[in-house]
């Protein structure tokens, strides 16, 4: 999605430099899935495509954060060509990740090659992968067996649930890869007491108006203390976010009532919840970026507290996103592609764990926040850049672009990797917002890999 340039990077800083929400910049970001490992939350993805017109989804992609407020992106690790037998073409729905001995599971959804829905899981030793199709087959099929959402229970048993008005579940073998007693409809799924009232809506996929559940699709189960909690967009089309919880795995469930209204410039809203460093967060997807669309969705997330009963409060949108729980520290290897906003740059779409920004031309920009320079400040900054194509340069400022920068690296190609001198007006000491500018000729310049301060 290379954004249109209508005004210059200068005047637009000033206008988003509160902005977090969407939190990825450089590409669409359906259907987020959080999940907390170590000390990194990571975020598998789907890909709207840039000149998708409907759901246009061929890939997944994975992002990582260890402050809440910079994503590294962490490559295009699956896609539908992963699984041989699958359609592969632009089905690549929502999925869920996760962990167990060692071994990462990422369940998603697509189309078999006579395009009926189905739930598949690939496997990798790391979370970047390489992945591989765990069993060569579909691991569910059946009408509306889309968007899986998984979990390992406290006593070790896994449960995958998924649907799209139709809510099924099962109990996964310790191997993760196939079910211990087939799978059923999860029970009082048409009750409205358990998923929320029913109403009459058009169902623009058939043309006509007909009895939509309160449960629409995108499960997300989660458990907390003694309570089971299932989140999921509900009331149709354009969706809100609501939940219900049960004792048990098994139910009976019980409908809490909204948490979210409708996403914003989007029809559909999608996520789930999860708390990292002592925080909950919710995650879900609005259409806020340029050109965002009910086809062109984008990741975005906000902090919120339980309530003393273990309820979950309604959560507004904000543009703001959570606080930062963590810094920056560039005296290490910054990756290019960390940032927590950006303009006009792209990302590679490869798999493994090389990555760097690319399609850089004059005006487009990166923002870091929370960087810590410390008390004694930098004397040289060192960068890596590849694929080189015109001329350029790398500016390098503290909170804002107005002023002068700190630092500048001419790129022409004869070096990958340069080392400048720090040139300010004061030393750079402390914690603050890095912009990094990109200013050239009219044609594409070069790829970005990483930065460094010594």
């Amino acid at each position: 999605m290379k954004k249109l340039l209508t005004i210059s990077a200068l005047g637009l800083v000033s206008a988003v430099c509160l902005a977090q929400n969407p939190i990825i910049s450089t590409s669409y970001t359906p259907d987020p899935a959080p999940y907390v490992h170590g000390d990194k939350l990571y975020m598998f993805v789907g890909h709207d495509e840039d000149d998708a017109t409907y759901f246009k989804m061929n890939d997944w992609q994975l992002f990582s954060t260890e402050d809440m407020v910079n994503w590294t992106y962490l490559g295009t690790p699956i896609s539908t060509e992963t699984f041989k037998w699958a359609y592969h073409g632009d089905r690549a729905w929502a999925s869920q990740a996760i962990e167990r001995n060692g071994k990462w599971y990422w369940y998603v959804c697509l189309n078999d090659a006579d395009k009926n829905d189905v739930l598949a899981v690939a496997v990798a030793d790391d979370p970047q992968g390489p992945y591989v199709d765990a069993i060569g087959a579909p691991l569910a099929k059946g009408f509306s067996f889309i968007d899986p959402t998984v979990m390992i229970d406290n006593d070790g048993r896994a449960y995958l649930f998924w649907g799209n008005k139709g809510l099924w579940y099962g109990e996964l073998n310790d191997d993760m890869i196939s079910f211990k007693d087939g799978y059923k409809e999860v029970p009082g799924f048409h009750d409205p007491a358990c998923f929320g009232p029913q109403s009459i809506k058009m169902n623009w996929a058939k043309g006509k108006e007909e009895l939509m559940v309160g449960f629409e699709e995108g499960p997300w189960v989660s458990r907390r203390g003694d309570l089971y909690y299932l989140t999921y967009p509900a009331g149709g089309v354009p969706e809100h976010m609501a939940y219900s919880t049960a004792p048990s795995i098994d139910g009976p469930w019980t409908y809490r009532g909204r948490i979210m209204n409708e996403a914003e410039n989007s029809f559909t809203i999608h996520g789930g919840e999860v708390t990292y460093k002592g925080h909950n967060y919710m995650f879900y997807h609005n259409g806020k970026l340029p050109n965002g669309q009910g086809f062109h969705r984008s990741a975005a997330v906000e902090e919120f507290k339980y309530n003393p009963d273990g309820t979950i409060p309604f959560i507004p949108f904000t543009e703001e996103g959570p606080a930062p729980v963590g810094t920056i520290d560039p005296y290490k290897r910054v990756e290019a592609e960390t940032m927590a906003d950006s303009w006009g740059v792209k990302t590679d779409r490869l798999a493994g764990k090389k990555h760097y920004v690319r399609l850089i031309h004059n005006g487009d920009w990166i923002k870091v926040r929370e960087v810590e320079f410390g008390t004694e400040g930098p004397e040289t900054l060192t960068v890596e850049t590849l694929n080189f194509k015109t001329p350029g340069t790398i500016e390098f400022y503290v909170n804002a672009m107005s002023d002068s920068p700190f630092a500048s690296v001419k790129v022409d190609g004869t070096e990958s990797v340069q080392t400048v001198e720090i040139k300010t007006r004061r030393p750079v000491t402390g914690k603050h917002d890095v912009y990094i500018l990109f200013r050239g000729g009219d044609e594409q310049m070069f790829d970005f890999d990483w930065w460094k301060l010594n």
